[in-house]
């Protein structure tokens, strides 16, 4: 199931292709090489990368890349991610970087790889091994020449993954194994101050494990072990205050910035602004969990030998540094093997759990598996940050757009999760400091023509919940502030939408994506908001559109809504989205990636909100911290713009943006009532309804 490189190279590679990349350190033991790709005598290809496949495809997208290149048919190419035993180190998943990043040092290596097989001769390089560096001028084919790439090939791990037979890290298993949970406080900042390890002496070889505030129990038996964490008696501290979650934008909002950062700054934004009618608007997004279905778990085996870790993880190597540090040893002495959890999204708890297992694995002696419960993820997993979004605009006396000033506050970040909770409780690492920068600002400044423009960052000082990357990181609630407000300008003179928004456009395929979202939903152009409505239910549709970062992907959404005038409720029952990524690898995976971004983001924008009562988190299963369900899936049709000249954008986070604001466009279409505070639940809009 793991095999060594070792044990790899004695069933005969021929061809070995290895770099380094600047400015990262090489994986031993080669310093100038380490292998990418591996040729064998019967022309079968094995891929080595950092880069994992979190369900995003990108695994075969891997290997039509090097099919492309090598000429070797994509049915003979097998992908190896994470595994630091035997994989080079050229990053991990996150950021939309599989193709932009990993894929195009893979094509590069398999470029190399078919010129050194060219220079053999046909056949000579079977059975062969080449200590060559990849040669960043090695003549990869032309897009217009490709054959594989672009092609909707079919993932292999679908069909187990349907039927019950792919193997997660939750399914895997070591020979003497023990089972483990960790007891956590019941509020934040709590410490361990009594543990009563006599009430769990009925449960059979149940045993208590405690290193300075870090608590958790072990057994032979998964039962038992969940028994004991429920039956264990402890006693914490008092933690820390917090503000509620139902107070926590007003409070955001007159809270005093640490730090504040002026990011774009064109024309004379505030003189033009004092010279004119303006208007404003504040928006909301809150806290979210990760919310794999799946919760987090890992399996780690600590011995004399070295430190074996099993993980969902992104960043294989991030793990193993994490633990090597945790454990205080050397990084060579840990391998992280990846194996498939149930989703991530950025960095959920998959090192908490990693980190909870190496430390109750070295305790022990034995190899451990820690399963966190459903409470446990919602509550500890870190969270994407809460930002509160200032906007202020005026349009000149032609309906253009004078002057725009917009302001994100919130914490610095997000911080990525280095030091995890049980290293940190345990005493052996430091918690990670609060960032020094602003929040995301990116896709704050709108991408229209606007002469007077400026753009600010308002850091908070901290807060008592852990953030992390969580999907679209910031940008998910830049767009939304920035395209609702675009909304609220084009109905302040009446004019349609889309048209507003082309006004201010010139680049083709920004145009074009609008356009094709349009036409799919059938946009027919009036003044917004669309007529008032009797009834029961109230129509309408909305659109919004982005340039990812203002560098990657083009998105344009419109979106069909019903409002339930008597509960408030809003069922999205039609979504069209235009994605241009530029150069498309597989269809088939990326219209997968772009329709579970707007799936995801759907349940985020109408449901999902961390919940607190100034103490603890208070979201802690799928009641307190509803997902989008089944039957409120609406249908999404995805047009995807295939640009053959084009770089590859990777597609993980691109579509995730304008949904909010889409709806949000839509909902004020429906009902004349604007919606600025995420998330969008029945008592909220019931509420406006009212007022």
């Amino acid at each position: 199931m793991n095999p060594t490189r070792r044990d790899l190279l004695k069933t005969g590679a021929a061809l070995i292709v290895s770099f380094r990349m600047q400015g990262q350190t090489p994986a031993p033991p080669a310093m100038d090489l380490d292998s990418f790709i591996a040729i064998h005598p019967d022309s079968s290809v094995t891929v080595y990368t950092s880069h994992v496949d979190p369900g995003t495809g990108i695994r075969m997208v891997y290997a039509q890349i090097v099919a492309e290149e090598t000429g070797i048919p994509v049915e003979k190419i097998t992908v190896v991610d994470g595994d630091t035993g035997i994989v080079p180190n050229h990053g991990g998943t996150g950021g939309s970087s599989g193709v932009p990043r990993g894929g195009a040092d893979i094509r590069q290596a398999a470029a190399t790889a078919h010129r050194a097989m060219l220079d053999l001769g046909p056949g000579k390089f079977a059975g062969k091994r080449f200590e060559i560096k990849v040669d960043p001028k090695a003549p990869q084919k032309k897009p217009s020449e490709y054959t594989v790439v672009g092609k909707p090939i079919l993932r292999t791990d679908v069909p187990r993954k349907a039927t019950g037979r792919f193997p997660y890290v939750h399914d895997h298993k070591i020979p003497g194994m023990l089972h483990a949970r960790v007891i956590r406080p019941t509020v934040i900042g709590a410490k361990l101050e009594s543990v009563d390890e006599a009430s769990i002496k009925a449960i059979p070889d149940a045993k208590v494990v405690k290193l300075g505030d870090f608590l958790a129990v072990v057994a032979k038996d998964e039962w038992a072990a969940v028994r004991a964490s429920r039956e264990l008696k402890v006693t914490w501290s008092e933690g820390k205050q917090m503000s509620p979650s139902a107070s926590l934008a007003a409070e955001m909002a007159k809270t005093k910035p640490e730090r504040e950062q002026q990011a774009v700054n064109k024309g004379d934004a505030p003189g033009a602004l004092a010279a004119a009618k303006t208007l404003k608007a504040t928006y909301y997004w809150p806290f979210q969990s990760h919310a794999s279905l799946g919760p987090s778990c890992s399996i780690a085996d600590v011995s004399e030998s070295g430190v074996g870790v099993w993980s969902s993880t992104q960043d294989v190597f991030g793990v193993r540094g994490l633990v090597a540090r945790t454990l205080n040893v050397p990084p060579t002495k840990v391998r992280v093997v990846y194996m498939d959890g149930s989703g991530s999204y950025g960095s959920n708890g998959a090192y908490d759990a990693a980190a909870d297992a190496a430390l109750i694995s070295k305790a022990v002696g034995a190899p451990v598996r820690v399963q966190w419960s459903r409470q446990d993820e919602l509550v500890w997993d870190p969270k994407g940050p809460a930002h509160m979004l200032e906007v202020t605009g005026a349009l000149d006396a032609n309906g253009n757009i004078l002057a725009w000033d917009s302001s994100a506050l919130g914490p610095a970040g997000p911080q990525w999760t280095g030091s995890a909770l049980s290293p940190v409780a345990a005493g052996l690492l430091t918690a990670a400091p609060q960032g020094q920068g602003v929040p995301v600002i990116q896709n704050l400044d709108p991408p229209y023509a606007i002469p007077n423009l400026r753009v600010t960052g308002k850091q908070l000082k901290d807060t008592p919940i852990r953030l992390s990357n969580l999907r679209a990181p910031g940008k998910i609630a830049t767009v939304f502030a920035v395209e609702s407000f675009m909304d609220e300008l084009a109905a302040s003179v009446a004019t349609d939408p889309i048209a507003f928004r082309k006004k201010g456009l010139t680049d083709p395929r920004a145009l074009a994506v609008i356009d094709k979202a349009a036409e799919m939903i059938g946009w027919k152009p009036r003044p917004s908001p669309g007529p008032k409505q009797t009834g029961p239910k109230l129509t309408g549709r909305g659109m919004a559109y982005m340039r990812y970062k203002h560098a990657e992907n083009y998105v344009a959404m419109a979106m069909e809504v019903e409002v339930e005038r008597a509960t408030g409720k809003i069922r999205v029952t039609r979504i069209t989205c235009a994605h241009d990524c530029g150069l498309i690898m597989n269809p088939d995976g990326l219209r997968n990636q772009v329709e579970g971004n707007i799936l995801q983001t759907l349940s985020r924008t109408l449901h999902e909100e961390v919940t607190t009562d100034g103490k603890r988190v208070t979201s802690v299963d799928w009641v307190s911290y509803p997902l989008l369900r089944f039957p409120d899936a609406p249908k999404v049709e995805v047009a995807l713009i295939n640009q053959l000249d084009q770089p590859a954008h990777g597609a993980g986070e691109a579509a995730c943006a304008p949904v909010a604001a889409a709806v949000a466009n839509a909902v004020f279409d429906a009902t004349g009532v604007r919606l600025r505070d995420i998330p969008f639940t029945a008592a909220k809009v019931k509420n406006s309804l009212r007022a």
